[in-house]
């Protein structure tokens, strides 16, 4: 099965007999412990953009919180 090209993504087919047309149809089927690696690894890919985008959001805050203490400084420094 291995040499088959349906069973390229996978290594696994499954036939599938048309009832209309009366053809039989191979078609790649999807194994479990390959849709658990894709999972993780979009579930690990999320993380770490939620990771840099917290990092990112930290960073804004820290230069918004000085900008509005220079604002607020050169307010009193007038009077």
């Amino acid at each position: 099965q291995k040499t088959l090209v349906e069973c390229n993504p996978t290594g696994f087919i499954e036939k599938i007999n048309c009832l209309t047309s009366k053809r039989d149809e191979f078609k790649s089927c999807r194994s479990a412990v390959m849709e658990a690696h894709v999972f993780w690894r979009f579930v690990g890919t999320m993380m770490c953009v939620a990771a840099v985008f917290a990092v990112l959001v930290v960073c804004r805050q820290r230069v918004l919180d000085r900008k509005a203490l220079e604002k607020v400084r050169k307010q009193i420094e007038s009077i």
